[in-house]
C-alpha cells in the first residue's frame, strides 16, 4: 500500500490521473484543484464538464477548508451516519472551478477507507473521485470490471485491493441547503 500512495502522490502532483480502491467503488481520481487534471477526467469519461464530479477528503477539519460553509444539519448526519455518503454542499471553494456545478455547489465525502485517508493525508489535498467508467455505461463494482479503455487511459493503477472480490456500490448522494432542508438523490 505505501508503493501505491507514493507512486499516487508522484502522478497527483504533476496533474495525473490515478485509478484507485475507495470505500465504495473503485474511483478515476486527480487533485480536485489542478483545473487541467479535472479535464483531463472529463475527456477520458467522455462526459460533459458541466456534469460535476464529487470529491474526498479525509477529515472535518479538511473539509471545512473546500466549503464556504456546513450547514449544521450536514454536521448531525456526518456524525450518525455509518454508511459511505455524498453530501453536496451548497457552496464549493478553493477546488478546481471546473470541478463545481453551475450554481457552485459541490458533492463532497469523507472517506472512511484506510487507503484513501492514507493517501489524502500524506497528499494534503482532496481527490476527485468518480466512477470507473465512461459516462453512461454501468459502474464497475470490483477492479476486474473496469474496462480496458480505463485502464489504459490513466497514468496510474493502484494495486492495492485489485484482488478484492467484495462488490461495492456507489454512496448515498444527499444535497443539504442552508435552510436546513434535504433532498435526497441517491440512496
Amino acid at each position: 500500500m505505501h508503493q501505491d500512495i507514493q507512486k499516487c502522490i508522484e502522478v497527483l502532483a504533476t496533474g495525473g490521473i490515478i485509478l484507485y480502491p475507495t470505500d465504495t467503488i473503485w474511483g478515476i481520481g486527480c487533485d480536485a484543484t489542478h483545473s487541467h487534471a479535472i479535464q483531463k477526467v472529463y475527456r477520458l469519461k467522455q462526459r460533459e464538464d458541466a456534469k460535476a464530479m464529487l470529491v474526498l477528503v479525509n477529515s472535518m477539519d479538511m473539509l471545512s477548508r473546500y466549503v464556504e460553509e456546513i450547514p449544521d444539519m450536514a454536521r448531525e448526519i456526518i456524525k450518525i451516519n455509518d454508511a459511505p455518503l455524498t453530501i453536496i454542499y451548497p457552496s464549493g471553494r478553493n477546488l478546481a472551478g471546473n470541478l463545481l456545478s453551475p450554481d457552485g455547489s459541490i458533492g463532497i465525502r469523507i472517506t472512511s477507507d484506510p487507503f484513501c485517508e492514507a493517501l489524502i493525508h500524506r497528499f494534503r489535498k482532496p481527490l476527485v473521485s468518480t466512477s470507473a467508467n465512461i459516462a453512461g455505461l454501468p459502474a464497475p463494482a470490483i477492479y476486474r470490471e473496469i474496462s480496458a479503455e480505463i485502464k489504459s487511459m490513466v497514468d496510474y493503477t493502484v494495486t492495492w485491493r485489485q484482488n478484492d472480490h467484495i462488490k461495492r456500490k456507489p454512496s448515498g448522494i444527499l444535497k443539504v441547503k442552508l435552510n436546513g432542508g434535504i433532498e435526497v438523490i441517491r440512496k
